[in-house]
């Protein structure tokens, strides 16, 4: 309903991302579901049964699904599953083992940088996955409030863009405070949107909605003189203006310098395709 692209989960199997005595370490944080931050993991933590009914529930509704594997076995997992793509959290960016085998399973990925620094960045581009993927597009995981940031990266070139969302920011949990809420979600799609639009195409060119501007008020070539039939055209004889019909485009008038006219060009009139020996008009598009 809001318009994203991808509904983006995170998968752990605890036992391999957390050792015995994180998982029993005591957590007594307001955001707890449990005495344990093991216990508070297990009650947050999706079956499988339910991330394939995620998975069927996002298929049915046209977008993406996927998940940030926290861990080597959830990767498995996530490949079973056939996801588009692996998300990796900023807590494995320099865990060079976990990277590798996951950039064997042939899936892209899409690498956060935070809480790293520029060297193990580099260190990241340059491991072997870089020969599968040699072209590394930029993206923005935003954790901050509002959306103005984030839409200021898409208007930087990020073509990946995350936030967490939530239906309710007061609700127990560490992340509610930095999520949006369904409302700002769709405002945020619908602003990216609008910049990717305004972005354009990185090819220049006249646009259909510039052809009424341009047909109204783009300048053609005139006679600054009247011109006889067979002169040689010298740049002081022309100039541009708005001209009724549309000729010869100002980018042209050097090139008009030096050729003959096939017919009597009245002052302030014109210069035409026909009017002018051996040259064609460079048509705009």
């Amino acid at each position: 309903e809001c318009g994203a692209d991808c509904a983006k989960f995170q998968k752990s199997e605890l036992e391999f991302k957390f050792n015995r005595k994180a998982l029993e370490r005591p957590y007594t944080s307001k955001h707890s579901w449990g005495t344990t931050y093991g216990e508070h993991k297990r009650h947050l933590e999706f079956s499988h049964a339910q991330y394939k009914e995620l998975q069927r529930y996002a298929q049915e509704i046209g977008i993406f699904f996927t998940a940030s594997g926290m861990d080597e076995m959830a990767v498995e997992f996530l490949h079973e599953l056939n996801v588009p793509f692996f998300k990796v959290g900023s807590g494995d960016t320099n865990n060079f083992p976990y990277l590798e085998k996951t950039a064997k399973k042939g899936r892209p990925m899409v690498i956060s940088s935070g809480m790293q620094s520029m060297d193990t960045m580099k260190q990241v581009y340059q491991l072997e996955y870089q020969k599968l993927f040699p072209d590394i597009p930029i993206g923005y995981s935003g954790h901050e409030t509002g959306i103005a940031i984030s839409v200021a990266a898409v208007a930087l070139g990020a073509k990946v863009l995350e936030r967490h969302i939530t239906l309710d920011k007061t609700w127990k949990g560490s992340d509610h405070l930095a999520s949006l809420e369904p409302g700002e979600l769709a405002e945020l799609v619908r602003s990216v949107r609008l910049v990717e639009r305004a972005l354009g195409s990185p090819t220049k060119q006249l646009l259909p909605c510039e052809m009424a501007c341009n047909e109204k008020l783009g300048k053609s070539v005139v006679a600054k003189v009247r011109i006889p039939e067979g002169t040689i055209l010298t740049l002081d004889m022309l100039t541009v203006k708005v001209g009724e019909p549309k000729g010869y485009p100002p980018e042209d008038i050097f090139n008009l310098v030096g050729k003959k006219v096939l017919v009597t060009v009245e002052e302030d009139d014109t210069i035409m395709e026909d009017s002018v020996e051996s040259h064609s008009k460079k048509i705009k598009s």
